[in-house]
């Protein structure tokens, strides 16, 4: 069943991955080009305190999304190579998986569970 509303909604997912790869790629670029950690593994907004060491996850999960994301544009809006159910799919999966990892690192970073309180000095 094809009507005139679901075409109407996949033209819009179709518009909505555009900005979503481009942060994606850009969260990347910033990783491994410009050593900026303050978007790695975030939790609550805040990084954790050694985000060098989870970057090349967070820039792996994020090139990789970006990458997936891009090459789906091009086969959908250049090649014309991917039915709509395909393509819708795809593209799903593909930011689920990605918001999961993303959301698994950043709870493997801060740690599990709630912080722990350091003793107060003198006691």
């Amino acid at each position: 069943m094809n009507l005139p509303s679901v075409f109407i909604f996949n033209w819009i997912f179709l518009l909505a991955l555009f900005p979503v790869a481009f942060f994606w790629l850009r969260r990347a670029w910033r990783i491994l080009v410009k050593n900026d950690f303050s978007e790695v593994a975030l939790k609550k907004g805040l990084p954790p305190p050694s985000a060098e060491k989870y970057a090349p996850y967070e820039m792996a999960i994020n090139m990789i999304g970006g990458v997936v994301i891009v090459v789906l544009l091009v086969a959908v809006l250049g090649f014309q190579a991917l039915a709509s159910e395909d393509w819708v799919a795809i593209a799903g999966v593909t930011l689920w998986v990605k918001l999961f990892a993303s959301f698994a690192l950043g709870r493997q970073a801060h740690g599990l569970g709630p912080a722990k309180k350091k003793p107060a000095a003198g006691k």
